[in-house]
């Protein structure tokens, strides 16, 4: 596996060791996203709960057999091994938000590659004393068109609004 000067691993580069089994890559890719980890014994797990095969067959339409296999898999790849064993997941505000009062804006970029998107939006926010509940930025390795989303107490007045909406970087905004 290729690394980055960051010794980060390709998500790419990840799924073309999938590249025989779209099954096995549709796997890879929910374990990616909802942050399960595989377990010694090669059972998918969130923290210490153990996720049944079946369950995450059924979510993505595969046999649970695909399952068995790619953790197998995985625990058999010294890369691979690695990352499914110490990936983990975050709980997310952003379904929440309307059931406790908050906004969640949503920042589409051009490159997200570019440095400062983060700090550029959040320092605007900042000086407008907005609270910001929860960020997160998902990670242009791991998915295509990467979105930073910002949970924050109240509304977004509208001049800030557009303030952001027209920083360089900022392809543009949604508003929940």
């Amino acid at each position: 596996m290729r690394e980055r000067d960051d010794d980060s691993v390709v998500f790419d580069e990840i799924l073309e060791k999938f590249e025989d089994s779209p099954s096995q890559q549709a796997v890879i890719r929910l374990l990616l996203e909802r942050g399960f980890s595989v377990s010694d014994g090669g059972r998918v797990v969130s923290g210490g709960i153990e996720i049944p095969d079946t369950g995450i067959a059924r979510e993505i339409g595969v046999d649970r057999r695909v399952v068995d296999t790619t953790t197998d898999a995985i625990l058999a790849d010294d890369d691979l091994r690695p990352i499914f064993q110490n990936i983990s997941s975050i709980p997310s505000l952003m379904d929440l938000a309307p059931v406790l009062d908050l906004t969640v804006l949503t920042v589409y970029v051009d490159d997200p590659a570019d440095e400062g998107i983060i700090a550029g939006v959040t320092s605007l926010l900042a000086e407008r004393d907005v609270s910001i509940r929860q960020a997160v930025s998902e990670d242009p390795e791991f998915t295509d068109e990467p979105v930073l989303y910002l949970v924050l107490d109240g509304d977004v007045p509208g001049r800030l609004f557009t303030e952001i909406r027209d920083l360089a970087y900022v392809r543009r905004l949604g508003i929940q």
